[in-house]
């Protein structure tokens, strides 16, 4: 792309003036003082957060009729998207708006800055059709100029506590008062976006040098990346992919994988125009690494088939497939680009991002409009799993319906009333419970008909784990009165072992219990002191679940004594922890022959 012209005087008072209109708009969405319903909003919020932020980084001169038309354009389509999900989001009580609003403005946003150098081509050469290196130039350079707007008001921001924080220091408090009132930081915050835009776009020099310092970065890592693709691929025939089923997380990686692959050679391939970088080896590890990258899809692919058919679709898992198709294009398209060398290195790798762009282009509208939502063929595939009885009634997560599907799933669940599914008396009173909820983290512990009543019903949610004692009658009294707090081992749906290892090596076993419903385990220990149980403390295992997982079914867990041990001061005094650090091991030095003979 030549040298973008200077923009001029008009135009940059013009970026300043929209961004700072902006933050008004928003300050006055947030007061509500010209929005009265939450539909509304949503509309307010995405066309305020869309539309000014095309202009302002698209605009050349003020007169340019396509400039126009084309923030008119972008108005009503982002008009139509957010007045969907505004539909979506509401018109059911206390439903999570957040399942419909987040995936929308994710959406919706990347939609943006795909189309953004569309537009700008278009401005500069009045014509749709775009030379790839102006495209790629205008998106990077969009990219950087938002990173660096991002950097300005954040430096900005904290000289103005500095600020505040100066004069407080001599009894004045009038600038912390003024730097925290709302209507100041929005119209603040607003001109530092435009400033931050304005000195991206006329301060292109600085901009340019960012980003080849950047691309040398990603064109170093490339060739490690490639290496370890290309190896992990080859080690699939000697370690199985069952490991990799179990990680429940084998979609994300695989996926993460091919998008840091997708950069990296976009940064190193640029525009095309240059010499193909690296030696010939070089470029046969990255063409292998781009080879393999079909077998990442499909084990994502297939990974995240495996989800839905086990447990049908949900809003998470149709965005976890778009995002994953798109991907997958990305992977076989570079795929094939590697296989055509004939036409210069790489060089299919143009029409594959511009055909990958198109397409997310029209998922972003289809997804957010009647044509695809997500949340219409969520509830709808659950409501078949329902009836055809892949599910059964008193199985059938209820709660899903009533708040993370939208309206869509809160209407599903009124219609529910009058299927034969929920005919049974049980079934009926759960539904209308469920309809009747107000909160979606209300525990079924709360109702007392879902407690268990007696010692046999507890024991059917407390399990004892291989080689465990027997429960003590007493401890499951107290904890079925309620005395004792469980990690929520009293819910109808409950999943909890029961391990009796001796913790505190005093000759008798102590008691951990341990839910292990979800992908992690809540664990909490209790012992017999005089004569009474008492809960000793709790932990709680997030990311390693999957590696302690089989040992902790198995009952194999032991306690480890500390090398390093506490600290007391004084008998009877304070007894203090010490916070281990990782040990740098020196090697003494010999004594010398003086020492020795001391």
């Amino acid at each position: 792309m030549s040298t973008a012209p200077a923009l001029p005087r008009s135009t940059r008072g013009f970026i300043v003036a929209v961004a700072l209109l902006q933050g008004l708009l928003l300050y006055l969405a947030r007061s509500g003082h010209v929005l009265d319903g939450h539909s509304t909003q949503i509309g307010w919020y995405a066309l305020v957060l869309s539309v000014p932020s095309a202009m302002i980084l698209s605009v050349q001169a003020l007169r340019d009729r396509r400039f126009w038309e084309q923030s008119f354009g972008l108005a009503a389509i982002y008009a139509v998207l957010a007045a969907w999900a505004g539909w979506s989001a509401t018109g059911a009580p206390q439903i999570k708006a957040g399942a419909v609003l987040w995936p929308f403005a994710a959406s919706v946003a990347i939609a943006l800055f795909i189309a953004l150098p569309y537009l700008q081509c278009r401005i500069q050469h009045r014509r749709w059709s775009a030379p790839y290196p102006d495209l790629f130039e205008y998106g990077w350079q969009n990219a950087l100029t938002l990173i660096l707007t991002g950097v300005f008001v954040g430096i900005s921001w904290g000289v103005l506590a500095l600020c505040a924080v100066l004069f407080k220091l001599i009894g004045i408090e009038f600038f912390g008062d003024l730097f925290s009132d709302p209507r100041f930081a929005y119209l603040a915050t607003g001109t530092m976006v435009g400033l931050g835009i304005l000195v991206g776009r006329t301060q292109q020099r600085p901009v340019q040098v960012a980003r080849q310092i950047l691309f040398a970065i990603f064109k170093g890592l490339l060739p490690l990346l490639s290496l370890i693709a290309v190896v992990f691929v080859l080690s699939l025939p000697f370690t199985g992919l069952d490991a990799l089923w179990r990680t429940r997380s084998a979609t994300l990686i695989l996926m993460c994988l091919i998008a840091l692959l997708v950069l990296f050679v976009n940064a190193v391939y640029q525009d095309g125009e240059g010499e193909p970088p690296y030696p010939l080896w070089l470029r046969r590890i990255v063409e292998a690494a781009l080879l393999s990258l079909p077998v990442y899809a499909s084990l994502g692919l297939y990974a995240l088939g495996l989800r839905i058919v086990q447990h049908g679709w949900t809003g998470d898992r149709f965005w976890a497939l778009i995002a994953s198709l798109l991907l997958s294009g990305y992977a076989f398209g570079y795929a094939w680009a590697a296989l055509r060398p004939r036409q210069g290195w790489l060089r299919p790798l143009m029409r594959v991002n511009v055909i990958v762009s198109l397409a997310a282009l029209a998922f972003a509208v289809a997804a957010n409009s009647w044509l695809l939502d997500p949340h219409r063929l969520s509830v709808g595939d659950q409501l078949a799993r329902l009836h055809d009885g892949r599910v059964a009634a008193e199985d059938f997560d209820l709660k899903h319906l009533r708040f993370d599907s939208g309206r869509r799933g809160y209407e599903a669940l009124l219609a529910l009333r009058t299927d034969p599914k929920f005919a049974a008396a049980e079934e009926k009173a759960e539904l209308e419970r469920v309809i009747a909820l107000k909160d979606p983290w209300v525990y079924d512990a709360e109702h007392p008909d879902k407690l268990p009543k007696t010692l046999t019903a507890l024991r059917q949610r407390i399990k004892s784990a291989p080689g465990a004692d027997a429960p003590d009658p007493t401890w499951l009294q107290v904890v079925l009165d309620r005395k004792l707090s469980t990690p929520d081992c009293l819910d109808e749906h409950s999943e909890c072992l029961l391990l009796t290892p001796d913790l505190d090596r005093d000759g008798r076993n102590d008691y951990l219990l341990c839910s292990t419903q979800k992908y992690s385990a809540r664990c909490f220990v209790y012992a017999l002191e005089h004569g009474a149980w008492i809960k000793i403390g709790d932990s709680h295992v997030g990311a390693e679940f999957d590696a302690i997982e089989s040992a902790l079914r198995k009952g194999d867990v032991r306690p480890v004594p500390r090398r390093w041990a506490d600290l007391q001061f004084g008998d009877g005094g304070e007894v203090i922890g010490l916070e281990l650090e990782r040990v740098e091991r020196v090697k003494a030095a010999e004594p010398t022959e003086t020492e020795k003979s001391k």
